[in-house]
């Protein structure tokens, strides 16, 4: 009897293929809705040519006369920032996956968040922190060592780090970094009330300057988590068959640990915590894609940029004159989800 070696990185059927291109070019599309329906939608509605006057006079530098057109320029930047934080936490979320072979790890549940809101708190708190750039480098330290402390905590005993031990110790590290969070909070009124507003996490604060930190970062590390796709899809078979197809697992496994913090972190300095996209996303533009990373990866970012860019607008639109918070909504989507995914997890281990 022969066997027939499988290549990981080797082309994916035609038919499968062009199948998958076809549905990545429509979500491409669907982002490009998804942005004018934010820039139509919020406190005040706007038509298509408010919407064409204000990108035009927004492109030559100019303020434009019309109230209409003025709203369109203020909702661009919070939605250029939603389209780019969707993608980087959807991202992040299917390479945890990936890594921790754990089908509910995402930032938040691997205590990843809440290593960078503590980190951030405290430098707000005790250090009176508050640009861009410091909330940056406190959130990529931060998630680093709430990242490492989780996975050497869900390393300990026999079988290593399982994805069962690793979500426990994501569970506790959470727990008890937001008890910390408290701790640090409670006796300073004003550090609590600037808190308050960056923890809920959101784009209604995005600028120019903020994203101009930020996106160079996430992209250099979004494009290093598309490189190590094939090695992601070696390392869904077990480590020894990873290295038995010459997979490097672990410098694999720790780039892309690392790419997933950074694009977590990123996003977090100048949005806030926002939970569930990175946990909802994969699973459901998986049913699309198939469990291939090479092609998950980039249904994820475009999908994350789809859900957080609706989010926002939904939030202005339902708190209108005010607005709710895109990462409350997400929280409320993504709730559902959960129990759904455990409940389908528990069902298959019946």
């Amino acid at each position: 009897m022969t066997t027939t070696a499988v290549r990981l990185d080797a082309p994916a059927p035609q038919a499968g293929a062009s199948r998958r291109a076809l549905l990545l070019a429509g979500g491409v599309a669907a982002v490009a809705a998804a942005v004018l329906i934010s820039l139509a939608f919020g406190s005040r509605t706007v038509g298509i040519d408010e919407i064409v006057d204000g990108l035009a006079t927004w492109l030559r530098g100019e303020v434009p006369a019309d109230i209409g057109a003025i709203s369109v320029q203020e909702r661009i930047p919070r939605t250029v920032l939603a389209v780019v934080a969707g993608a980087a936490l959807a991202l992040s979320g299917a390479v945890m996956q990936a890594v921790t072979r754990n089908p509910i790890a995402d930032p938040g549940i691997l205590g990843v968040n809440t290593g960078a809101a503590l980190f951030v708190v405290c430098g707000m708190a005790f250090f009176g922190m508050s640009s861009t750039f410091e909330f940056l480098g406190l959130a990529l330290v931060g998630s680093a060592l709430a990242a490492v402390f989780v996975y050497m905590v869900g390393s300990v005993g026999a079988g290593g780090a399982t994805p069962i031990k690793l979500a426990l110790a994501g569970a506790a590290t959470t727990a008890a970094l937001s008890s910390l969070v408290s701790a640090v909070l409670l006796p300073r009124a004003q550090a609590m009330t600037e808190f308050r507003f960056w923890q809920v996490g959101g784009v209604g604060g995005a600028t120019w300057e903020s994203m101009a930190l930020v996106v160079p970062l996430i992209a250099v590390a979004a494009l290093a988590v598309f490189v190590l796709g094939p090695g992601l899809n070696a390392l869904a078979l077990g480590d020894d068959v990873a290295v038995g197809l010459g997979v490097r697992v672990g410098r694999t496994r720790a780039l892309a640990a690392v790419a997933g913090v950074v694009l977590c972190a990123a996003v977090t300095a100048v949005a806030g915590p926002i939970a569930f996209v990175g946990l909802m996303v994969p699973h459901i533009v998986r049913l699309l894609s198939g469990p291939d990373q090479r092609w998950l990866l980039p249904f994820s970012a475009v999908g994350g940029a789809i859900l957080l860019t609706l989010a926002d607008t939904l939030g202005r639109v339902v708190g209108s004159p005010g607005e709710v918070e895109a990462g409350i909504v997400t929280a409320f989507l993504g709730a559902p989800v959960l129990v759904l995914i455990a409940r389908r997890t528990r069902m298959k281990a019946l």
